[in-house]
């Protein structure tokens, strides 16, 4: 009872009602549903109070991150308006462990809010996330294929002019970030047409193949092998003869001994992962 008097109380102070676009009735009406008693999202809600980290415990925006998703699946995607403002007020956190909590379970919200609101609600705190820190970018880049095959194919496309950027980190010793990539990389050819993969992903496969840490060229010849094959068995024939011709020119006549070295391996999996026929090969 006295929650809910002091609830009644907030929602009703009058200074509140000049800074919103909704009137303080209007507001509480938006967080009500009636899936789970309503002081206990109130309870939840409340996580992000800062007064609650001070007096309650510093990591509680964690927790309610971390939640989020449980949270969302349990309430039902026709009650995400109570969980809206939430969320944004999670994504914007000072503390980047809250925003990369939030970072890795993006794509699994997604799922559960279907691909309008994901268009509307999700897609921009995504694009915030790729422009943070190594720590929260990592959350976004392990689950990008995961991400992006929820998107409509037109805003999926846009999102080809940004893969590059992952190539540089705060850190540039931070060579699982790019190895992530690879992987990923391998995964989003499925998603893109050949021309997209001739004109975005193959440059940075050919970047990722000259890495200086060993892990992320051995992903990288897996990438530009799957590559050969996506290529291989699309309706234009030119793409997959520039990229052999490409291979050719940028490793195998390396004056580099280890760019000569790459060409021989991505030749053995080629051959291994039965990428093309042998005549093809030869």
């Amino acid at each position: 009872q006295s929650m809910d008097s002091t609830l009644h109380y907030i929602h009703n102070d009058s200074d509140l009602s000049t800074n919103s676009s909704f009137s303080p009735e209007e507001e509480r009406k938006s967080k009500v549903q009636d899936v789970v008693p309503q002081a206990l999202l109130d309870q939840y809600l409340s996580m992000t109070d800062p007064s609650r980290a001070q007096t309650v415990d510093t990591e509680i925006a964690k927790h309610c991150a971390y939640s989020l998703p449980g949270v969302a699946l349990t309430l039902g995607r026709q009650n995400w308006h109570c969980l809206k403002d939430t969320y944004e007020t999670l994504a914007s956190d000072m503390q980047w462990k809250v925003r990369r909590t939030l970072a890795f379970s993006i794509h699994e919200l997604a799922v559960i809010l279907g691909d309008q609101l994901t268009a509307g609600d999700l897609v921009p705190v995504f694009n915030g996330f790729l422009k943070d820190l190594d720590e929260v970018r990592i959350g976004v880049l392990k689950h990008l294929h995961d991400f992006l095959k929820l998107l409509h194919v037109d805003k999926r496309r846009e999102y080809l002019y940004q893969l590059q950027e992952f190539l540089v980190t705060d850190n540039s010793r931070n060579w699982r970030f790019r190895a992530e990539l690879a992987e990923q990389l391998i995964l989003l050819l499925d998603l893109y047409s050949a021309k997209d993969i001739y004109d975005y992903l193959r440059p940075i496969a050919f970047s990722l193949c000259a890495d200086k840490v060993s892990s992320v060229r051995w992903i990288s010849y897996k990438l530009v092998s799957e590559m050969v094959k996506k290529l291989y068995m699309a309706s234009t024939p030119t793409f997959v003869v520039d990229l052999m011709n490409e291979l050719v020119e940028k490793f195998c006549r390396c004056h580099k001994w280890s760019g000569r070295q790459t060409f021989v391996f991505i030749c053995q999996t080629i051959s291994e992962d039965d990428c093309l026929p042998m005549d093809q090969f030869a």
